[in-house]
């Protein structure tokens, strides 16, 4: 073009010298893949994180160690497969929780007895989380899974190995038992204006 030629010289590194051209292409290469996978790891952790810690904070009621199931599951669920997906995830953290809470089949979910009173009343946020914590362990993850992260009882049953039945009676004992803790709890005081 405008009567210019166009010479490209290529600059080499004194420890390029020793590859070759092709080697070199597969040494970029394979950087690259790694880069790719690391980034892969990256997006997966990112995107399951925050369901992690919080199921994991409103089990155990302590960051830190919501912090530790955190780790501690994704240590697992990359150790499994380096590309976890969903399910491999949420198994691992089952594991964990199981390693900390007793979550059997064979836990009775007798229905409390149901009382109107009360249930009308506002709620703080506040309020619902301690009452959350009050749950017996299996019907709070179960209440979380279910209410909170809308799992469907038969994925939550798949996870927990329960029977779908079993799911869905300590799921309706979970939310019968919040709204009891909830209608008896103390009204918050309101400051005067």
């Amino acid at each position: 073009m405008y009567g210019i030629e166009s010479t490209q010289e290529v600059i080499l590194f004194e420890f390029e010298k020793q590859f070759p051209a092709e080697a070199t292409s597969k040494i970029v290469a394979t950087q690259g893949a790694k880069r790719s996978l690391e980034q892969r790891q990256r997006d997966i952790y990112e995107s399951h994180r925050h369901r992690v810690f919080s199921l994991a904070f409103y089990m155990t009621g302590n960051e830190i160690e919501a912090e530790s199931i955190l780790t501690e599951t994704f240590v697992a669920a990359f150790q499994t497969d380096p590309e976890p997906d969903c399910g491999m995830v949420d198994r691992a953290l089952m594991e964990r929780l199981r390693e900390r809470y007793s979550l059997s089949d064979g836990q009775s979910w007798a229905m409390p007895a149901i009382s109107d009173e009360g249930v009308s009343r506002n709620v703080r946020r506040t309020e619902l989380e301690e009452a959350i914590q009050e749950l017996p362990d299996t019907e709070r993850l179960i209440f979380l899974l279910r209410d909170v992260e809308c799992y469907s009882p038969s994925a939550i049953a798949e996870l927990l190995k329960l029977s779908e039945t079993n799911v869905r009676r300590a799921l309706m004992a979970a939310r019968i038992r919040l709204r009891q803790q909830l209608a008896t709890a103390p009204m918050p005081c309101r400051e005067a204006a």
